[in-house]
């Protein structure tokens, strides 16, 4: 990932109901969630969530794909992850124990059934 798509990445998420968004859809999964869906769960209306998702699918953290009449929105889980690796990529020069802190923790990350750390 370069600066520009971070920053563009970056800047989507800095508002409150499109960071809450990524997180649902990270939640949800690859079968991802409809927007009415999505709108119900932030509590704002339908025109509100259709503005989040445009910026969060121009930004490339989000896609979408129609189902019958419902419009699908998932989680860009490649996405997130090169702009974690861009967050990462710089954070060890010198500080080991920052990507050992990382590593260790117990994330969301672990296969199922696994238990992080173990």
């Amino acid at each position: 990932m370069d600066e520009r798509q971070a920053l563009s990445s970056f800047a989507a998420l800095s508002q409150e109901t499109r960071l809450a968004i990524v997180r649902a859809l990270v939640v949800a999964g690859p079968e991802g969630l409809a927007a009415g869906v999505i709108a119900e769960r932030m509590g704002v209306s339908a025109t509100n969530v259709s503005f989040h998702l445009k910026e969060l699918e121009r930004s490339g953290l989000i896609s979408q794909r129609r189902e019958s009449r419902s419009i699908i929105y998932s989680a860009s889980y490649e996405s997130l992850a090169d702009l974690v690796k861009f967050l990462m990529e710089d954070c060890c020069a010198g500080h080991p124990a920052i990507r050992e802190n990382v590593e260790k923790s117990e994330g969301c990350c672990s296969p199922a059934g696994e238990v992080a750390g173990a």
